[in-house]
């Protein structure tokens, strides 16, 4: 069943590229520069966190509790953020979420490497924050910061094209993989400027940000869009 809607510049197909390019840029930047702990893909610290815990390693398991505990945090606050703004005629909630991300990432390029633990933390904060906002792009449910669900999705959608040959299973499978492109391209560039700049190269992943901030004050449009609940039962 396909249907026209009205789409918030907030579910865009230009500002998820955006936002999905600085979330590569920040897992990347995290890694390489934080003491090798993942900002956004918080499975890899649970991980990490259960080892050093099994070999009683305390000081390490910490590194990579404090960034889930901060995930969580940032969760909740974007939560409260929609509960409180939702109504909000001169600014939509989700800039808010942003503009505080924003704020954030800025903050931590003035962290030093003695406190990394407290820049990981914050950059987990603020991953959350945008992981948990930000969920759909044209009517397609999709994450801007890690890549298993979009992976998962497209595999699944191209296995339904090659099943039913429908161009719309096709088409979805084809804009997860372009993602996942995104995704990647972030981390290559965020990882070879961290080298080059250190510290402070988060602040083009601000910059991101920023230019997406500017893009949701644009006019939204009506786009079709095939119920993705009627995807899922066929």
């Amino acid at each position: 069943m396909k249907k026209a809607k009205n789409q918030q510049v907030s579910e865009s197909m230009a500002l998820g590229v955006v936002l999905t390019l600085a979330g590569g840029f920040q897992d990347a930047y995290s890694y390489n520069c934080r003491d090798h702990v993942f900002a956004n893909a918080q499975t890899g610290n649970i991980v990490l966190f259960g080892q050093n815990l099994a070999m009683a390693d305390f000081a390490h398991a910490f590194r990579y509790l404090v960034p889930l505990l901060a995930f969580v945090g940032g969760v909740y606050v974007s939560e409260w953020v929609k509960y409180r703004y939702k109504e909000a005629q001169k600014i939509h909630w989700r800039q808010i979420v942003l503009a505080a991300e924003i704020v954030l990432l800025v903050l931590v390029g003035f962290l030093p490497q003695s406190v990394n633990i407290a820049a990981n933390a914050v950059l987990s904060f603020a991953c959350a924050m945008q992981v948990d906002s930000f969920r759909k792009f044209q009517g397609i449910p999709c994450a801007t910061t890690m890549c298993i669900g979009n992976m998962r999705s497209a595999t699944e959608f191209l296995c339904r094209y090659r099943q039913t040959k429908d161009e719309e299973m096709k088409k979805k499978s084809l804009y997860y993989y372009f993602i996942i492109l995104v995704f990647a391209i972030g981390a290559a560039i965020g990882a070879l400027l961290t080298k080059q700049i250190g510290e402070r190269t988060i602040w083009i992943t601000a910059g991101l940000l920023a230019a997406g901030f500017i893009m949701m004050f644009g006019k939204e449009e009506k786009f079709t869009e095939q119920s993705y609940l009627s995807d899922r039962i066929k």
